[in-house]
Formats: structure tokens, C-alpha cells, sequence
């Protein structure tokens, strides 16, 4: 959605209600006011549960997530989004327009939130459902500015779309990343101050504001603070590693576990058109097409990532397909396929070998992706699957970025460490991948660990990003972006690709932003 049109959107003082309880449902776009409406809890968080929803995150999530986290970053081979698979990307591309519009979107869902929240509570409302809600609110969009910093470096920063729709003046310039991701970091302290320690699964807590700060720190090189919110999220005890690994990003019956900090919540349904997680057809192997799922490979693991992995990492399997991967209980079976449903009876094989008409895989790089892969259907052994649909979450914050977190901020730059409770928070995460604990670490040794743990999470490029520009071209170019019949090296990495261009859309609706950015802050 374009910046005009969205402060248009915008321009009613109450946006959303709903009289609906449940936590996911998207509520209605009705013309109610403080007045009649806002008068408790439930129709407070009725509201907020929208910031959670598939629905206004679908645009980033599907496909923008997977294009510039894991295809930028070198994680993913395809062949749709060659642009960010070789550095190539213009303002036209349709994946930044996309994230764009999903971010400011739910920025501008935020702001409206705020504002009727604290007119509501001017007026008399309550202050005791109404101020976690307005926290709930700084949260989204202080995650949103962390993550439209990370990706176009300035950008505008938008936090009263009604008053800059009245004036008429729609002039908004992009200001400095440093600015934005200053606005982040005071929007997540006032997360902290007024969100509750505790609350039902899948809604944020301080502790959450915690982990997202001490996530933002990192990224600025602010080690100390990082360490320290870090350790506070570690100390509180409310999260935990949990033990199947896969299941947190392909079973319902995982969404909101005990590792997931903050997540994308999903139903299980096809319509509205997000509802459900959407990831499904675009990493599903080829050969686990049914009648229920759909399953076409958009994207696939990249040679590079499947070098990564070290002898013995479990997170291998629990990842990516390749040649001798099982899932027995999936016994998918199609109409006049007697060769397929031969094969597929006693469960499923990954064969390179097999005929793909006869249930062989050969993607480009002889691997498939098992994260967010949720099976062939109900009907075939696999979680239940409407088409494109499936209704588990999609992870944005866990606790296993905590600890590494943790870890790399003790190393706080430095060659290397020993440091005992760095090494257990590392050692934690290389522990449930079945590895040997490391005795010391390095910057090298964390990267490693976070690009197979976060792997098809949306997060590499930020990582590689993040270290620099010499660095992350040194990283760049030294990885095989090709497939089984030719490596591919880049040579064309300079540091004008650091940073997405903005959308060329919203550069003829808005000149400014085509400028040089300028100070947000006097």
C-alpha cells in the first residue's frame, strides 16, 4: 500500500473494532467511536490482535521474507527472484514494494491505535487495559522501524498519518538510519515501561520488548546493552529451547511454544487471503504435490547452506531435504499415478534417482526446504492443508537468538572468548543440534552458528549486513550462488547494495524520498 493512500486509510480516528474474543481474528472496519466503543479489555485487545494477524503481515512474509533474508543472503537458489539472488535489485521489484507497503500498513494500524487509545483514556477510559494496548502498539512499531531501518537504511518515519493527510502535505523525507533506528530502540523502551511480564501465548511482554531490544543493540555494536537485556530475558526464565526443532515452524499444536518470542499468527483457512501461512507451495518439494497441498519449490536451500552444516548437525534434517530423507508417515497418493503411489506407499523417500513423474525430487540444487513445509495433507500423513494453506505461525523472535545474542555481545567484538556463560548460552543451541560444545568462540563461530539455526528464517542478509560493508562483501563473494551443473560467484558487490532501493511508486508519489535523507532528531 502506497504512503498516500495509506494516510487516507488512516484518516478516521478510530480504525478497527471487533466483537470478537478471539486473539486472531481480524476485526471489522466499522465507524465507531471512543465514544460507544473501547469500554474493555476485550474490545481493546480485539483490536490490537489485528497487529498480530497473517493478514496485514502477508505481504512481507510471502515471499519479500524469504527474497531478501535467506536469497539475498545466499541461504536460498531460485529462479523467480534472480534479482536478489544476484544483487540486481531495482525500486520496481515486486518483493520491496510488497514489504514496503506491508510495514507501513500495520505502522499506520499502530498509530491510529495509539492515538484513539490515549484519547479514550483522556476521556476517562481505562487505564489498566488501555495502557498495554498502547505498549502493544509501540512494540509493532518499533519492530517495524527496526526492520525497514535494516533493509532500506533512511526511510520516513510516519507517526500521525491523519494530521499529515489534513495538512495536505505529503512531503515526507527520509531521514537518517541512525534516526530510525533511534525511533525503534525509544518506541521499544516504552514497550518495556507499559506491557505486562506476563501474558496469554502469543501476545508480547516485557520480556519480549527485552529480546528485541537486546536484538537492535547488537546490531548497533551497543554490546553492553545488548548483554544486558540479553541476560535479563535469559534470568526471567520465561522462555526455553524446545525439543522438536521442526515442529516449531510446521504444527499448529507448536504455535506459540515455549522458544517463540514473537510470531505472525496464523489460522487455518484460506479466506480472507492470509489468514492462513501461505509459505507452504513456494518451499514444498515438487514431489509432495497433492490433491490438498499445493507444493511447487519457489525456493530452494542454496549449495553454500548445505555446506554450512557440520557433520552431525541435526539441524541439517530438520531443515532441508536431500537424497535419503524420510518421513514415513507421509504416504501421499495421486489420481492415475500407479507409479507414484507405488513409491510413495511405505511412506515418503526423498530419491534424486526416481523419475520426477514417479515421486523423484530434482531441484536445482538437489535439496528441498522442510521449515514451513507442512506436509502433503491431512489425508496423507501430513498436518492438515487447505491448497496453498496451512495454519502454523511464522516465527519473527525466538529464544535461541537470545542466546547467541548473549553470547556474541560478551565476545563484544573481540578475537575471541571463553567466558563461561557466553559459552553455555552458544553451547545451548549447539547442544540440541546434537554438536560438540565449543571451549572458546569467535565472531566467525557465531555467525556460523546463527546462519544454520535462523536458516529460511528471514534473517541471514541482516547478519551478513550488519558486519559491514568489507566484510559482508568478502562473505558475498565467497559463496556458490549456482546449482549442481555450474557455481555461480558474485563479482558485482558494492556497497550501494547494502540497502534496497525504496519503491519507485512511492518515489513519484513523495520526491523527498528520492533525496539525501536528513535528521529526524534536532
Amino acid at each position: 500500500m502506497k504512503l498516500k493512500p495509506l494516510y487516507a486509510l488512516m484518516l478516521p480516528a478510530v480504525l478497527l473494532s471487533s466483537c470478537s474474543k478471539d486473539f486472531i481474528d481480524r476485526p471489522s472496519l466499522s465507524g465507531t467511536t471512543t465514544g460507544n466503543y473501547y469500554n474493555n479489555a476485550d474490545e481493546v485487545r480485539a483490536a490490537t490482535s489485528t497487529l498480530y494477524s497473517g493478514l496485514p503481515w502477508r505481504n512481507y512474509e510471502s515471499r519479500a521474507q524469504d527474497a531478501i533474508g535467506d536469497v539475498m543472503g545466499g541461504n536460498m537458489f531460485t529462479y523467480t527472484d534472480v534479482e536478489y539472488l544476484n544483487f540486481t535489485v531495482s525500486s520496481a521489484s515486486d518483493r520491496i514494494g510488497a514489504a514496503w507497503g506491508a510495514f507501513y500498513k500495520i505502522i499506520g494500524y499502530s498509530n491510529v491505535m495509539i492515538k484513539t487509545f490515549e484519547e479514550k483514556k483522556a476521556a476517562g477510559g481505562g487505564a489498566a487495559y488501555l495502557d498495554p494496548a498502547i505498549a502493544e502498539c509501540h512494540f509493532i512499531r518499533g519492530m517495524l522501524y527496526f526492520y525497514i531501518a535494516r533493509t532500506w537504511g533512511a526511510a520516513p518515519i510516519i507517526t500521525d498519518p491523519g494530521a499529515t493527510a489534513l495538512s495536505g502535505d505529503f512531503n515526507i523525507p527520509r531521514y537518517l538510519q541512525k534516526d530510525v533506528l533511534r525511533f525503534a530502540l525509544e518506541e521499544l523502551k516504552m514497550a518495556e515501561t507499559g506491557l505486562p511480564d506476563s501474558d496469554v501465548p502469543g501476545r508480547v511482554t516485557k520480556s519480549a520488548a527485552r529480546a528485541l531490544m537486546a536484538k537492535m543493540y547488537l546490531y548497533s555494536k551497543d554490546y553492553a546493552n545488548a548483554k544486558a537485556k540479553a541476560e535479563e530475558v535469559i534470568n526471567s526464565g520465561k522462555y526455553r529451547l524446545v525439543d522438536d526443532y521442526t515442529g516449531m515452524f510446521t504444527k499448529m499444536s507448536m504455535n506459540n511454544n515455549a522458544e517463540a518470542i514473537f510470531s505472525i499468527q496464523h489460522q487455518f483457512a484460506q479466506d480472507p487471503w492470509g489468514t492462513g501461512n501461505i509459505k507452504n507451495p513456494d518451499r514444498g518439494a515438487g514431489a509432495l504435490r497433492t490433491a490438498e497441498a499445493d507444493a511447487w519449490e519457489m525456493y530452494v536451500p542454496s549449495l553454500d547452506m548445505l555446506k554450512e552444516y557440520e557433520f552431525g548437525d541435526l539441524r541439517r534434517k530438520w531443515s532441508v531435504m536431500e537424497h535419503g530423507w524420510t518421513n514415513l508417515n507421509w504416504k501421499p497418493q495421486r489420481a492415475n499415478a500407479p507409479k507414484y503411489n507405488a513409491f510413495m506407499a511405505s511412506g515418503f523417500k526423498y530419491d534424486t534417482l526416481q523419475p520426477t513423474a514417479d515421486g523423484g525430487s530434482l531441484s536445482p540444487t538437489r535439496g528441498n526446504l522442510v521449515k514451513y513445509f507442512a506436509g502433503p495433507g491431512k489425508s496423507f500423513g501430513g498436518e492438515p492443508v487447505l491448497g496453498q494453506n496451512s495454519g502454523n505461525n511464522v516465527v519473527l523472535l525466538r529464544y535461541a537468538d537470545v542466546l547467541l545474542i548473549y553470547a556474541e555481545a560478551v565476545l563484544a567484538g573481540g578475537a575471541s572468548t571463553a567466558d563461561a556463560k557466553a559459552l553455555d548460552a552458544l553451547n545451548q543451541v549447539r547442544r540440541r543440534a546434537g554438536l560438540t560444545a565449543k571451549t572458546s568462540i569467535t565472531n566467525d563461530d557465531i555467525l556460523h552458528e546463527r546462519r544454520v539455526e535462523f536458516a529460511f528464517e528471514g534473517d541471514y542478509w541482516y547478519d551478513i549486513q550488519r558486519q559491514g560493508f568489507a566484510k559482508a562483501k568478502a562473505i558475498i563473494e565467497k559463496q556458490n550462488r549456482g546449482t549442481v551443473t555450474g557455481a555461480t560467484y558474485l563479482t558485482n558487490f558494492t556497497e550501494d547494495k547494502m540497502f534496497l532501493p525504496i519503491p519507485a511508486g512511492e518515489i513519484v508519489q513523495d520526491p523527498e524520498l528520492g533525496k539525501d535523507p536528513v535528521p529526524y532528531y534536532n
